[in-house]
């Protein structure tokens, strides 16, 4: 949530500080600022609303001139959004910006209180403006590392200092932040797309390491103030992977991009036609010894690791359970040695997963990471490592980060199947060959849907509320199809296992009221058309997803979706195409920011 900027080079710092916070609205803020040195002075500029209201202001009441600064887009957590609780907040000659949780605010705001110090905003982050103020005697180092170990939470800041009009410092515990740096220029950022247009070198910093920014380059230092050296890395994707590419949203580029990143990431783990997984530390001796499975996820995420949990089952017959991150480790989860936990996030900076993850090592079981972003702290944490290669995801709305989780575990299951003597070598190579005709058939799906799509979405305009059904892998998908929807066209839908409706839920449906019925299991089909008729002979408006060579009456569905035929128990990485693009369609329709939906942000960071 939230985003960092921070700048110290030769160009004019407002401007590199809000484009370098445009590339990160996808985070979700609802408030903005800027603090830019002017003539030795901090001069600061913020708002409620977008940035595109911060630049309106400054236009009004004229933008600060300097080449040292520091920028934010808030995301309130403590206080309402306001003019006065954006950020960039002041404490005397401190300045700062923060992304992250201040979890023992309270008590430092009545110490300070107590020692006559007046606050102007309701924020957290004041408190760690005021509390660095309280303690400067002219050595920012060692106030920063003294203030650091004052706080408990989980934060990133970047830091000014009135009298030092010259330097940036950062922070950071738990929260997200790089270091980049380019000719005679660095930055701070809470991601890789915010300096793309200046630099693709950058530097990860660790857990409570400090970072000092000037005209003389970037230094590291540890919470002890002691210098560290690090390794310089390089992002492997540039700025036309995170522009629109002449596509109307971000969103609907990257459903068009998900042939291609399933290739890039299921080809380099195909060697000899078989599944290979060993230079991401998962061996088969190992995959061998694990008796039970977690998955834990968040969101997208987690509707991910549910499909996982369909195909592991069925071809593994290892027991798997999937959890929410953020109930995790609330329900005292019995797992321990013999015991793998899969963690999956797009970001690999999710706060709840993140938790999960550190949990489970606690308890002795090993820990296997599927994350989109290189270098993240789970991606550095777990025992074994699995990278998607979707590249950079920009709408909040997840799409291609789904489809490559959805590649990644049908890879893991099928070599678990393997090692574990549930599938024969020719049955897994046969998978394998089913998986990389996969791309192929998204395309083709593409090309075929989008009208049916746009149909549906423009149907769905005046609903207030909507069912997504489906049996065995149709229900772990009709989850995300539902979450998809709500997110961006905020209309109210759930997913039901469709031989739970008669259960109670069909006593919600009334004439005309949308459900969407995914249909793609052949074992399951004669069932799931029953309870298709169900909903249908009680009024409702039936959507019907299902494949090429399903036949089914006129009189089973009022629309009908046809996709391409593949192995059926891939079929949930075709089917979820035309789930993504009515959503998108009806967001469309209804005159809705598509990439950026109200209240939610990429990167949950905090719990």
């Amino acid at each position: 949530m939230c985003g960092i900027v921070g700048y110290v080079g030769h160009r004019d710092c407002s401007d590199v500080l809000v484009s370098a916070l445009t590339r990160l609205e996808y985070r979700g803020y609802d408030s903005a600022g800027i603090a830019v040195f002017e003539d030795d002075k901090i001069k600061v500029a913020k708002t409620q609303g977008r940035l595109a209201d911060l630049s309106a202001k400054m236009r009004e009441e004229g933008k600060p001139h300097g080449h040292v600064g520091i920028g934010h887009t808030r995301w309130a957590t403590h206080g309402k959004p306001s003019d006065i609780n954006s950020h960039p907040h002041t404490g005397g000659n401190v300045t700062v910006v923060h992304n992250g949780i201040i979890e023992n605010y309270i008590e430092l705001k009545e110490m300070l209180k107590r020692k006559n110090v007046e606050f102007c905003s309701d924020t957290d982050t004041e408190v760690v403006a005021q509390l660095l103020n309280l303690y400067y005697k002219g050595d920012p180092l060692e106030t920063i590392s003294k203030v650091e170990d004052m706080v408990t939470g989980s934060f990133a800041l970047g830091i000014i200092f009135a009298d030092h009009p010259d330097t940036v410092y950062a922070l950071r515990r738990e929260s997200p932040l790089i270091i980049g740096v380019g000719k005679d220029e660095t930055f701070i950022a809470s991601d890789v797309p915010a300096i793309l247009q200046y630099t693709k070198k950058y530097y990860l910093i660790n857990h409570n390491e400090i970072a000092k920014l000037s005209f003389d380059g970037v230094e590291f230092y540890d919470r002890y103030m002691n210098p560290i050296t690090k390794e310089l890395q390089e992002a492997d994707w540039d700025m036309d992977a995170a522009e629109k590419g002449g596509f109307p949203h971000f969103m609907i580029k990257e459903i068009n991009e998900q042939p291609e990143s399933i290739k890039r990431t299921i080809l380099p783990r195909i060697y000899n036609g078989m599944p290979d997984l060993s230079e991401c530390g998962i061996t088969a001796e190992a995959l061998r010894n694990f008796k039970n499975i977690h998955i834990v996820a968040c969101g997208t995420a987690m509707h991910a690791g549910m499909v996982g949990k369909y195909v592991i089952e069925k071809l593994a017959k290892v027991p798997v359970n999937v959890d929410i991150a953020s109930e995790f480790k609330y329900r005292e989860p019995l797992i321990g040695e013999g015991d793998l936990v899969i963690i999956i996030s797009q970001s690999g900076e999710t706060a709840d997963s993140k938790s999960a993850m550190l949990l489970a090592k606690k308890l002795g079981a090993k820990t296997l990471a599927i994350v989109n972003a290189k270098g993240s702290s789970i991606a550095r944490e777990a025992d074994m490592l699995i990278y998607t290669h979707a590249g950079p995801e920009i709408a909040v709305a997840s799409t291609k980060a789904y489809m490559v989780q959805l590649s990644v575990m049908y890879l893991f299951a099928f070599e678990l199947a393997l090692a574990k003597g549930k599938i024969t070598e020719s049955e897994c190579a046969k998978y394998i060959t089913d998986l990389q005709e996969v791309p192929e058939k998204v395309a083709e799906t593409l090309s075929h849907v989008v009208d049916e799509c746009q149909h549906a979405g423009s149907t769905l305009i005046t609903a207030d509320s909507l069912l997504y059904i489906g049996r065995g892998l149709d229900y772990a998908l009709s989850m995300e199809g539902s979450l998809k929807l709500k997110e961006i066209s905020y209309i109210h839908s759930e997913s039901y296992a469709a031989g739970e409706l008669k259960h109670g839920t069909i006593s919600l449906i009334t004439e005309g009221m949308p459900v969407i019925a995914v249909a793609t299991q052949n074992a399951l089909l004669e069932k799931m058309i029953s309870n298709v008729k169900e909903v249908k002979s009680r009024g409702a408006y039936v959507i019907l997803v299902c494949d090429e060579e399903c036949v089914v009456g006129a009189d089973i569905a009022d629309d009908i979706i046809k996709i391409p035929k593949i192995s059926e128990i891939l079929m949930p990485m075709l089917a979820v195409v035309p789930l993504q693009l009515i959503a998108y369609y009806t967001a469309l329709a209804k005159g809705n920011d598509v990439d950026k939906p109200r209240n939610l942000a990429k990167s949950v960071t905090v719990e």
